[in-house]
């Protein structure tokens, strides 16, 4: 038994009034050209025999003294054929109905007598393609890890027949050659929390150092400068998700021509689809939205499962500002100041950092203080790299892989997004009593791209 680590257990306390806290992903494939109409039943039946499941997908929390929140425990046996499921979308067969689905599927509370994931395989499109939902609590691995972890199921090889499944992988090289094995491994992990205590304890005068010049020169954007907006307010558990895809050269296009980066032209393209929704309710606030950016900390060849590795900037999206183009440069500026920042710290200090940065969250348990205070900010925007050439599955071809994030308490809507090969896939969460015609915010996002690109050409 393991105890569980502070900002893993705020997950799972928030979730005690019946607020979903798990990670999401939606994958569209193309199968094979010979793959005949069983394929979908074929590849449920390969997944159900892939019995070998590793350590944290046997995890779920154990009671303590009547709390469920303090300790890991894990399960001797995992009922494969509960966590992965086939499903069917109605006739006829719409990609609408598919999101639906998926929307009430990451509405749904993982149970905590049994480990917190969940595997979906989703036939009965029209156009003959087939989905895979997944959702994996927040509290045993963040948005980006779980993304990586999907990721490394899938091959560049289009003629590969063998089954990966996220909850079983072949071990990577770094975990390979680390040299731990059996009990000393497992003491090694033991210890590791311990470790990153210490260190963050011992680098604490430093990252009092950095929030100080941060503050005394105004770099990075605070807590609490966020007004307060439709968007942060207590919310219910019900969920709607929308998706679109968008061509990756598109933003590039806009990237080259006003020399910024990527990011920065996916938050201002975010922040003025934001800014359009807001306005057509007349509820735009005078004061600029501030958005949320995680950043992982992890190495490109961090393939470990376990834990929360993510930092956070605090971005102004220059809502308040009319054109685009304007916008744009407060993003980047607003960016590049709270990387300039971080970028002076080590992995620890960062992490430190940023949870002294987000501490207020904390206020967000107890629902009747949201309307007291202004918000930390007032929405998540995550971008999620990717892979740059197609991928595939069992030899059905990748087609898109929308990532389905976190509303809470306080942040009634999320913004993820991954690339796959030529394109962006968005994924908008929001809570269907809080955020109305969520789909009108896919609207804006085309039409302030396009804003970019004639305010670029």
């Amino acid at each position: 038994m393991e105890f569980i680590a502070p900002v893993d257990a705020v997950f799972l306390l928030a979730e005690s009034r019946e607020q979903p806290m798990h990670v999401g992903s939606l994958q569209l494939f193309e199968p094979p050209e010979d793959a005949g109409a069983d394929f979908a039943a074929r590849v449920h039946a390969e997944l159900l025999r892939s019995t070998d499941v590793d350590p944290t997908f046997r995890k779920h929390p154990a009671t303590i003294f009547g709390s469920p929140q303090m300790a890991w425990t894990h399960a001797e046996h995992v009922e494969l054929d509960y966590h992965v499921r086939r499903l069917a979308v109605p006739a006829p067969g719409r990609m609408d109905q598919l999101v639906e689905l998926a929307s009430g599927l990451h509405s749904s509370l993982l149970d905590r007598h049994r480990p917190l994931w969940e595997f979906h395989l989703i036939e009965g499109l029209a156009d003959g393609r087939f989905a895979l939902y997944s959702k994996m609590h927040h509290a045993l691995i963040d948005g980006v890890s779980a993304q990586r972890l999907l990721r490394r199921t899938l091959t560049s090889d289009p003629s590969s027949s063998t089954t990966r499944v996220p909850w079983h992988l072949p071990r990577g090289r770094r975990r390979r050659e680390s040299g731990a094995a059996g009990p000393a491994r497992n003491l090694a992990s033991a210890a590791g929390p311990a470790r990153n205590l210490a260190s963050a304890a011992a680098s604490g005068a430093s990252v009092l150092r950095a929030a100080r010049t941060a503050l005394t020169r105004q770099q990075l954007t605070l807590p609490f400068a966020a007004p307060r907006t439709m968007f942060n307010v207590p919310i219910g558990g019900a969920r709607r998700a929308v998706v679109r895809s968008w061509p990756l050269e598109r933003l590039q296009q806009v990237k080259k021509a006003s020399g910024s980066t990527l990011n920065d032209v996916v938050l201002t393209m975010s922040a003025g689809a934001l800014r359009r929704y807001l306005i057509e309710r007349d509820a735009l606030p005078d004061k600029p939205l501030i958005a949320m950016v995680p950043m992982s900390l992890r190495a490109e060849d961090d393939d470990e499962t376990n834990g929360v590795k993510v930092g956070a900037v605090l971005c102004n999206l220059g809502t308040d500002i009319a054109d685009p183009l304007d916008r744009l440069r407060v993003v980047a500026g607003s960016m590049r100041d709270g990387k300039d920042v971080y970028s002076t710290l080590s992995c620890n200090q960062t992490m430190a950092l940023s949870a002294l940065m987000l501490s207020p969250l904390a206020l967000n348990l107890v629902p009747a203080l949201i309307s007291l205070t202004n918000p930390t900010f007032n929405i998540v925007i995550s971008n999620v790299p990717g892979p740059r050439e197609p991928m595939y599955w069992n030899g059905a071809r990748l087609d898109a892989s929308y990532p389905l994030s976190i509303p809470f308490d306080g942040q009634a809507v999320n913004i993820t997004l991954t690339s796959n090969a030529g394109n962006l896939d968005f994924g908008v969460v929001g809570c269907r009593r809080s955020v109305p015609q969520l789909p009108r915010l896919l609207d804006h996002l085309e039409e302030s791209l396009a804003e970019l690109e004639r305010a670029t050409a």
